[in-house]
């Protein structure tokens, strides 16, 4: 088979299979995610060309057709990348080349496979962040009823896994609602460098033909254009990098949430319970309830948070231009998004049937979750705050100390002021930052 680099001489092409296989590693089952995002870049890199006179207008009657009909089929998942095929940029431009002769080999001019598949990334990318945020925005939604029904019930507070003052489920949930919040503008972050054109780039160094840079920036949907032609090669890796650490941001989040369960599963602590159908169970011991849900997407959020370090390693002694390493990003960053999703769908199908332990507070354990609560009484009386401090404290310490269960925190953000509209209103915030862009 012909390559897109081949100089089309009539000697065979001396590569063998196996430097094949290795050279094309997993592109042609990864790049199948990129296939319409591929076709549609060459509609409008056709198009564009077309309009500046660098193709006719009947090369493009005839190019232009034959590309919507691959894109249906890409759209439909049923365009196959053949065995002898390195990337999805070979598929099209030989199955266009069939169709059409010498017309489909035009459809590569002023262009490189070097902008074309960051082209491809950056459409693919920006679709999976709007996706993901999505999933996040309306976990966190869901955070927020959750918070609101349980704003009532108590549950113990811990400071180095010692029981510390009070707290509730509607302050623990609400407070994985704002994390994620925060975390969506590591996501936005990163949709602003996937919504910049590099078309026309070519391999880094632009080209000699007349070409239209902003036209195929409006006709793809890009908010702007990477305006130098070696920064926008430069962002291969970049891209991919801010959407790793947006990923790797919500992970520690959702991790750290998971964690929490697990522990609050236990019989130890008997915060929080599931149906067991959503629980597994022990092939020795009848009793156990285990939180295997929770176990793994913990695991899986710990590797999502070290894929940033992974695509940092791969390029880390690359000087500028194109290097056939950015390859390998795919194997890493494309399951890493897929991974985050299953694991962000899970815990929302878990927290749908989330049961809450009502009565934590009144076992005799959390008695001294009060002791702050007695020093601010006393402050409130008029008593300097270390002076209370040390009374409540030495009756701590002889054994004497009488708890009192009434609660009554007003300040913003506290048991008894949640204020979840205000965090609502920055997720609100966020996402329409990152949905939709403004394009103007």
């Amino acid at each position: 088979m012909t390559k897109l680099w081949s100089k089309g001489n009539t000697k065979p092409l001396a590569i063998s299979e196996q430097i094949q296989a290795f050279t094309a590693g997993q592109d042609r089952i990864l790049d199948r995610r990129l296939a319409k995002y591929d076709i549609r870049g060459s509609i409008a890199h056709v198009n564009m060309l077309a309009a500046t006179g660098i193709i006719t207008k009947e090369d493009r009657g005839l190019l232009i057709p034959e590309l919507e009909k691959l894109l249906e089929l890409a759209e439909a998942d049923q365009l196959e990348i053949a065995d002898d095929m390195e990337d999805i940029h070979s598929q099209v431009e030989f199955m266009l080349s069939e169709t059409l002769g010498e017309v489909g080999k035009k459809v590569h001019a002023a262009r490189s496979r070097n902008d074309q598949v960051l082209v491809d990334l950056k459409l693919y990318l920006k679709e999976e962040l709007i996706t993901i945020s999505s999933l996040v925005e309306g976990f966190a939604q869901q955070l927020l009823v959750l918070s609101e029904k349980h704003k009532q019930h108590l549950l113990p507070g811990y400071t180095h896994n010692q029981v510390a003052m009070p707290s509730s489920f509607g302050l623990w949930f609400a407070s994985w609602a704002e994390c994620f919040a925060e975390d969506l503008w590591s996501t936005h972050a990163a949709m602003k460098l996937c919504d910049k054109n590099p078309l026309g780039s070519a391999a880094g160094f632009g080209s000699s033909f007349p070409i239209n840079r902003k036209m195929t920036t409006k006709e793809l949907g890009f908010a702007d254009l990477h305006w130098n032609v070696l920064n926008a090669q430069m962002s291969r890796g970049r891209t991919e990098k801010a959407v790793a650490n947006a990923l790797a941001s919500l992970a520690a989040t959702l991790g750290k949430m998971s964690q929490d369960l697990v522990l609050y599963l236990s019989q130890n602590y008997g915060f929080v319970c599931f149906p067991d159908s959503h629980t597994t169970g022990s092939s020795i011991m009848p009793h156990k309830k285990n939180p295997d849900v929770f176990e793994l997407i913990r695991a899986r959020c710990n590797r999502l948070i070290a894929l940033p370090n992974e695509l940092a390693l791969i390029q880390s002694n690359m000087p500028t231009g194109y290097h056939r390493d950015w390859q390998l990003f795919k194997e890493h960053l494309f399951p890493a998004m897929d991974d985050f999703k299953s694991c962000i769908q899970m815990a929302s199908t878990m927290m749908r049937s989330i049961e809450v332990n009502t009565h934590i507070l009144e076992n005799d354990q959390y008695r001294y979750l009060y002791t702050v609560e007695a020093v601010n009484e006393k402050v409130m009386d008029g008593k300097a705050f270390r002076t209370a401090y040390q009374e409540v404290g030495a009756i701590v310490e002889a054994g004497d100390f009488a708890w009192n269960k009434a609660l009554h925190h007003t300040h913003e953000g506290s048991l008894g002021n949640l204020c979840n509209e205000q965090i609502e209103r920055q997720l609100e915030d966020v996402m329409d930052h990152i949905i939709p862009f403004d394009y103007e």
